[in-house]
């Protein structure tokens, strides 16, 4: 084995290395600073973010794994985003999340990193951080909350916040009853049960080899989460040793199946953005249109909300991930590898499924092709994505008159105004949602639906935003239109009584009016005066900065990795 890194904090007998070993000594043996793996255990945890609060219990596994392996466990807070928390949104802080970690691995003694992830943007910030400085690391996600019932019925996090809001706003549940679902919504440690993105994103980190092959998906209160916890901090240690780095897992082979399990696994639509800029930070050729060429055809397997029925301890049950893949197994790439060494596809091979409810097989799927379609067109120049197996096959081709929002405020006040000119037929544009313009790009792009429609039993319509919708949101939602209105998009120009053409199937999503007069057109005050203009701290920096949808809402400055080298000497 080389040298460890940390050998440049610890080796020698200088001033120096006296001052990193004594201030660190505080009860470790000697041996603890020659020769021993130097292991940082990001954690994600807060109170503040409640889906991670039970990660320092898994923080604690993941030292004794390290401690047996003959490694250093050494627990690195990492900024923590709560996505149920955190205003304006918490979006906004992922890369703000990424860099504050990548820097801290960075500017310490460490050889290796384990990753402790769980709500949505958590686990993409720390594959993005890894993936820029370049060291050893392994991803263990928290894992899912189990299954709460409400007067008999499993309720699914986010998914039936969704539904049971609608149905007050319909005057079919009554509020008391909606009040009283609240206790009964989360049951457990551990984040959404639904396929919403901190599902998604734990499932594709295994997909992407980041995660020891078939611990992605365990549930957060299941003992064998903390066995595997363990294991992983063995298995740090031994990355150590063998050099292996994000960027010898990370490759395009990855990411090529990262797609195919998306779309197997019915997964969030916010995973685009996600593995978009991970791509980023390694320098991975990684474009939208993979997702429409890889994943758009691709069948979905898992009946679980919102596209289907069951939940995240149902899959788990049924078999998880690995049981999910062998039946999409010729539409992976061999060849990508995994933190173990081996390759993806050999864990497949034991892999079954044990409830074909749950998992459907191959041969009878939940949707024919259901993964994520791009589509193109004058209201979208450089793309925008749909979720088809969570949309209504009756509206994936659709014509429809505007009805315009030129912010949150502006939907907010209107939508349920009972003179708002609105049908079932009508297509919803909400602008000023995207990274620059709201800033953050927030989960509002399923536009709830106006009150006096939901009365008269619309349950769907089609919406437009430059934003993005939950993981756990359902609908015919077409969102991260590119350009955002805030960056020149023509979503700008767009007009309430212009008709809106979606065509799923030809990939298109446009507005019906002449390019000539398109070009003519100015966004209006009221459009330009909802767009954010931060003056200070973070906010400036990222709208200053921030790039689009299309290439992963990354900060400009922060494309492709670093690497581990310190640029200065302390002392």
């Amino acid at each position: 084995m080389t040298e460890l890194r940390s050998a440049q904090w610890y080796g020698g007998d200088g001033r120096d290395a006296y001052i990193h070993r004594a201030w660190m000594r505080r009860g470790l043996p000697d041996d603890a600073f020659t020769g021993r793996p130097q292991i940082a255990i990001a954690n994600t945890a807060s109170d503040l973010t409640p889906c991670n609060r039970h990660l320092d219990e898994v923080a604690r596994s993941v030292r004794d794994g390290v401690h047996q392996a003959g490694g250093v466990p050494l627990e690195l807070p990492a900024l923590s985003l709560g996505e149920t928390q955190l205003r304006p949104t918490a979006m906004l802080w992922r890369n703000l999340a990424a860099m504050a970690t990548e820097e801290m691995l960075r500017g310490n003694p460490v050889d290796g990193v384990v990753l402790l992830g769980g709500c949505d943007k958590t686990i993409p910030a720390l594959l993005m951080a890894a993936a820029s400085v370049d060291l050893p690391a392994v991803v263990v996600p928290g894992g899912p909350m189990l299954t709460g019932t409400f007067r008999g019925t499993p309720l699914g996090c986010g998914t039936d916040v969704w539904r049971l809001s609608e149905e007050v706003r319909a005057g079919t549940l009554s509020r008391d009853d909606f009040t009283r679902s609240e206790s009964a919504m989360i049951r457990s440690k551990g984040h959404c049960n639904t396929m919403g993105t901190a599902s998604t994103m734990g499932l594709l980190a295994e997909a992407l080899g980041m995660v020891v092959p078939g611990v992605a998906g365990t549930p957060a209160p299941d003992s064998r989460l903390l066995a595997a916890a363990h294991g992983t901090g063995r298995l740090a240690v031994e990355l150590v040793a063998a050099d292996r780095r994000p960027s010898t897992v990370l490759t395009r082979a990855s990411f090529h199946n990262a797609i195919v399990a998306l779309a197997a696994i019915g997964g969030s639509t916010n995973a685009v953005v996600h593995l978009l800029a991970v791509a980023g930070r390694l320098g991975v050729e990684l474009t939208l249109d993979d997702f429409d060429r890889i994943g758009s055809r691709v069948p979905v397997l898992v009946d679980l909300l919102p596209a289907g029925r069951f939940l995240m301890d149902d899959l788990h049950r049924a078999g998880g991930l690995p049981a999910v893949l062998r039946e999409v197994r010729d539409l992976l790439d061999p060849t990508a590898l995994t933190v173990t060494g081996r390759p993806l596809v050999e864990y497949l091979d034991d892999a079954e499924i044990w409830d074909a409810e749950v998992i459907r097989p191959r041969s009878a799927p939940l949707v024919e092709e259901g993964g994520i379609a791009v589509l193109r067109g004058n209201l979208a120049p450089r793309g925008a994505v749909i979720k088809p197996a969570a949309a209504s096959p009756e509206l994936l081709r659709h014509r429809g008159p505007a009805v315009v929002f030129d912010s949150i405020e502006d939907l907010h006040a209107r939508i349920d105004d009972p003179d708002l000119d609105v049908t079932a037929g009508s297509v919803l544009v909400l602008r000023g949602c995207g990274p620059k313009g709201y800033p953050g790009m927030p989960e509002v792009s399923n536009l709830p639906l106006p009150a006096k429609l939901l009365a008269q039993g619309v349950r769907d319509m089609v919406r437009v935003c430059d934003g993005r919708m939950s993981g756990t949101a359902y609908g015919t939602v077409v969102l991260h239109v590119t350009p955002e209105a805030a960056d020149g998009g023509p979503l700008a120009l767009v007009r309430t009584g212009d008709v809106v053409s979606l065509d799923v199937a030809a990939r298109r999503i446009d507005v019906e009016v002449d390019d000539a007069e398109l070009a003519a057109r100015s966004p209006s005050r009221a459009t330009v005066d909802g767009y954010a203009r931060p003056v200070r701290g973070w906010e400036r920096l990222y709208v200053d900065h921030v790039l689009q949808a299309d290439t992963g809402a990354d900060l400009d400055f922060l494309l492709g990795s670093s690497g581990s080298e310190v640029s200065r000497e302390s002392h």
